[in-house]
């Protein structure tokens, strides 16, 4: 057994375990801690593939900023988790339900399952010779689809500000700043000056 094997099975071991702490975890924090291990067991997983740049951004992505921001959100809402789980039993009967029906279904594919003769060729993307995987997606993306890249991000843009759009709400109770009224402020005007005499108030 190389080393590659040796390390691929401790990458696999220790993504199934996580995964499966990650929904046996009874405290939400710890739900989250196990899902970043998760991610950086894919992660290796992705390196021994050869896929350097997808476990990069499973890395940077995920761990750095989902993960992160699921630890912020849990760590910070009062949420009591107790009350939640107390009304999960009410649920348990259509929930087993659904899974065994889904689990049913992997069967059923997993058991007609064929693959092509020739299925490892078609997965292999064309690379010249001593070309990085990085270097073959930053070619394929930003010089072969370029135009179809900026459209995509676009449309992000566009969904991202209608998202903002339909959730402002202006609230008449709240002091918002008006820059230009600080901008265009008169300094003679803006204060007062009071002779207060001794003894005297305001």
């Amino acid at each position: 057994m190389s080393v590659a094997d040796i390390a691929f099975y401790c990458f696999a071991t220790v993504a199934v375990a996580s995964g499966l702490f990650v929904v046996l975890a009874r405290n939400p924090v710890h739900s989250v801690l196990w899902l970043i291990l998760a991610f950086f067991s894919s992660a290796g997983l992705f390196v021994l593939l050869g896929a350097e740049f997808v476990a990069m951004l499973l890395v940077i992505v995920y761990v750095g900023a989902v993960a992160v921001l699921f630890l912020f959100v849990v760590m910070m809402l009062d949420v009591d988790f107790s009350e939640l789980k107390a009304h999960m039993a009410a649920y348990f009967p259509l929930g087993g339900l659904i899974g065994a029906v889904f689990l049913a279904q992997l069967v059923m594919v997993f058991g007609v399952w064929r693959s092509a003769d020739s299925v490892f060729e078609r997965r292999a993307a064309p690379m010249r010779e001593g070309q990085t995987n990085t270097g073959a997606l930053g070619e394929l993306i930003y010089d072969d689809y370029i135009h179809l890249f900026q459209v995509a991000g676009l449309i992000l843009l566009v969904a991202m500000i209608g998202a903002i759009v339909l959730t402002l709400r202006h609230r008449p109770d709240i002091k918002r700043q008006d820059v230009l009224a600080q901008m265009y402020r008169d300094p003679a005007k803006a204060m007062e000056l009071k002779d207060v005499k001794p003894g005297q108030g305001l």
